[in-house]
């Protein structure tokens, strides 16, 4: 178990980051490097909404983490992208986090050049300026997480995401946070069964925290996802879409592994 400061460190580190790309490539400067929103591709529009409930797995690049150590540092984005579309994942996933997960942004435009998925950035954005980058490097979503983000960050960001075309998947993981992103426009939540501070799982958070999503809101649950049976077990909670990451990268077979969740073999 990690030690429970972890997440401050990681948001500490982010802030001197961003401000010393700031000092390199101004906020103004980014912006104005925006290409042509059409060529960006539908996140949510792949997942399963309530109405709609049909198994979808959002498949992760990701090389390490704080709390398993490195899982495959040589991963091949190229390859794992294409075999995840193969496999049947409706979204790619990419951590752009350098220090302690060992992603980078090359990996988000690698696997958006080698699949036709939308793809999600996944990374401690604290700053519109990351939110920006997002957009030019390519991305179709970010991770908004509300536990590190004020309630007034979290809507201007959402509507910058809005007008950037861009999706955003909000992250919740207690009850504080899911009364954060009551009366937004946060449409697609993601629930994490992982504790940010200990990084401890439990899968039965996503379904507990389920019941209090509004109608218009789609779960997806993150973290902890392991095998079929985990998946349905989720199901049973109305929650059809699954950020999985840990263990398609530690499988053997990245694409037969996804198809297995899907019981598609």
């Amino acid at each position: 178990m990690m030690g429970i400061d972890i997440l401050s460190r990681i948001i500490e580190y982010k802030k001197e980051e961003v401000a010393k790309l700031k000092q390199t490539r101004p906020e103004a400067s980014l912006s104005a490097e925006l290409g042509d929103f059409t060529s960006r591709r539908p996140f949510i529009k792949s997942l399963s909404g309530r109405q709609t409930p049909k198994l979808r797995i959002i498949a992760e690049i990701k090389r390490a983490s704080p709390s398993k150590g490195h899982m495959r540092l040589d991963l091949d984005a190229a390859h794992f992208s294409a075999a995840y579309e193969r496999g049947g994942a409706a979204a790619i996933s990419v951590l752009t986090e350098s220090k302690w997960f060992k992603g980078s942004i090359k990996d988000l435009t690698t696997a958006r050049k080698t699949s036709t998925l939308p793809v999600l950035r996944k990374d401690f954005i604290i700053s519109s300026y990351q939110i920006y980058e997002s957009a030019v490097i390519g991305a179709d979503a970010v991770l908004l997480i509300a536990r590190i983000l004020s309630k007034n960050q979290l809507m201007e960001y959402l509507d910058l995401c809005d007008t950037l075309k861009m999706d955003a998947l909000v992250e919740i993981h207690t009850m504080d946070d899911l009364e954060k992103i009551k009366n937004t426009s946060a449409r697609l939540i993601g629930i994490n069964n992982r504790n940010l501070s200990s990084f401890e799982t439990d899968v039965n958070r996503s379904i507990e925290m389920s019941a209090g999503l509004s109608d218009f809101q789609i779960p997806v649950a993150l973290s902890g996802i392991h095998a079929r049976a985990d998946i349905e077990q989720t199901v049973k909670a109305g929650i059809y879409n699954f950020l999985i990451g840990e263990s398609i990268v530690r499988s053997n077979d990245p694409e037969a592994f996804i198809r297995s969740l899907l019981n598609k073999e």
